[in-house]
């Protein structure tokens, strides 16, 4: 495949990716209507483990117990508690709401990745991009009609899920470092 075409391709599943990705807050309240937060993860969980085993069926063993405890404390935070907190937080406040907060993940990840682990330099231009991308989201979900509608409980679980998204993201980084094929890496997350 052409270096053209890789670009390609990986623009289209990050296309992809943001269509699903936009979907779930408005198709998780919905369900919410029918089914306890908890049964939305498990629904979430056997679908997405079922796509990517179907991706990449082979098993790998990773041998080394701080491994495996990267692999289950990138689970627990990545695929249990974001999720649930985020499905939680659906319950108590307006999908509109928790979009907003939970798009804040990549900016927590970078800063706190910056202070934290000082990996990331911050730049102006990441700044301006943010405050872009933010104004561009609330525009978008408000859609032009501005509800001023707080729950404190709903709006803080979304801002935990997000800290629980910053910790999957930090742990998935040091996964990727191990060598292991990125596709079987994030199914090995839920097993």
């Amino acid at each position: 495949m052409t270096d053209s075409r890789k670009k390609a391709a990986a623009h289209f599943a990050a296309f992809v990716t943001i269509l699903i990705w936009g979907t779930t807050f408005i198709s998780t309240k919905v369900l919410l209507v029918e089914f306890t937060p908890l049964e939305i993860l498990v629904f979430r969980f056997i679908l997405g483990y079922f796509v990517l085993w179907a991706v990449y069926p082979r098993f790998f063993k990773t041998g080394r117990i701080r491994e495996e405890l990267l692999f289950a404390g990138a689970g627990l935070c990545g695929v249990t508690m974001y999720f649930l907190l985020e499905n939680i937080a659906l319950v108590h406040t307006l999908a509109s709401n928790v979009g907003i907060i939970v798009s804040l993940a990549p900016f927590i990840t970078a800063v706190l990745a910056h202070f934290l682990l000082r990996e990331e330099p911050l730049h102006l231009q990441f700044f301006i991009g943010f405050i872009v991308a933010i104004l561009g989201i609330v525009l978008i979900t408000l859609n032009g009609s501005y509800i001023l509608k707080l729950n404190p409980l709903g709006d803080v679980l979304a801002i935990l899920a997000c800290l629980f998204r910053w910790a999957y993201s930090i742990l998935m980084r040091h996964i990727s470092k191990l060598g292991y094929p990125a596709v079987g890496s994030t199914r090995r997350v839920f097993f």
